[in-house]
């Protein structure tokens, strides 16, 4: 349990609604998926984990020591969010993966899934690059998006619809270090 203290030495002084998502929660959940993750892919060929920056990489970190069989690691840079609690809209990618897609199973980790602006722009630009199999595992989803490109295979919560930091989640890029998700 995070006591009111801790949560307000992490924070800056900040108070936060509430803890959503426990660190030891999470930690639970993140084995789990890795777990799920491994014995999903049983033909032998290597797993490339695509984490959408910046808010996934605690959770890419996490998730990829879970999972027990080769997995290779990129990233992929996208905005939507500026300094504002909503998405803008507008989906900005500011950095393209290095590694090829072609003929590999690639799993993008997506920290949340929200509005599905940024899923909806890049599920088609990475499916032109002929992957061998496409899926998304995100540690929360919102069930918010009227139609997403790509649904989740793995989620790790169903998250409510609450403005979330922590565990790699930010606002105006603080917060991302606290190891549970709370409501701002």
């Amino acid at each position: 349990m995070t006591e009111p203290s801790e949560v307000l030495a992490r924070t800056g002084g900040r108070s936060v609604k509430r803890i959503v998502y426990s660190a030891a929660q999470i930690a639970e959940r993140v084995q789990g998926m890795g777990r799920e993750i491994t014995d999903h892919y049983q033909d032998g060929d290597d797993v490339l984990m695509i984490g959408l920056l910046k808010g996934s990489f605690i959770f890419v970190g996490d998730l990829v020591r879970q999972i027990t069989r080769p997995v290779q690691v990129d990233f992929l840079v996208a905005g939507s969010y500026g300094s504002g609690t909503t998405s803008s809209g507008e989906v900005r990618l500011l950095y393209d993966p290095e590694a090829k897609l072609t003929g590999r199973h690639v799993v993008v980790v997506e920290d949340i899934v929200d509005s599905g602006t940024t899923l909806n722009r890049l599920v088609p630009l990475l499916r032109q690059r002929q992957p061998k199999s496409l899926e998304l595992c995100a540690l929360l989803h919102k069930h918010l998006a009227p139609s997403i490109a790509l649904e989740p295979r793995w989620v790790g919560f169903d998250a409510p619809d609450e403005f979330l930091i922590g565990y790699g989640l930010d606002h105006s890029e603080n917060f991302r270090n606290l190891p549970f998700i709370a409501s701002l």
